[in-house]
């Protein structure tokens, strides 16, 4: 008598079948470690690592770089200071 291979079930990661890794990988573009990391803080539910690795991918995005100020927008808050002091001193009449 045969019986039927288990199904597995669709909304799960399995760490141990290497391809269904390697998909979701490469659809979240994430690295090992950080899959790893998701799964072992969330759990093994792909909806809760995408979602998961969305709200990674968005914070890494919105944080600003330290970026010096450059020259021109020096110069155009000098202008503008310099505009409000001359309309401040002028005579209203």
């Amino acid at each position: 008598m045969r019986r039927a291979k288990p199904q597995p079930i669709r909304n799960k990661l399995d760490l141990t079948d290497r391809a269904q890794v390697r998909l979701i990988k490469k659809r979240l573009d994430l690295s090992d470690a950080e899959l790893t990391a998701i799964v072992g803080r969330i759990g093994n539910a792909i909806p809760a690592i995408s979602k998961e690795a969305a709200l990674q991918k968005a914070n890494a995005l919105s944080k600003p770089a330290d970026v010096a100020a450059s020259p021109t927008i020096a110069s155009a808050t000098a202008g503008e200071q310099a505009t409000t002091e001359v309309a401040a001193t002028a005579p209203t009449s």
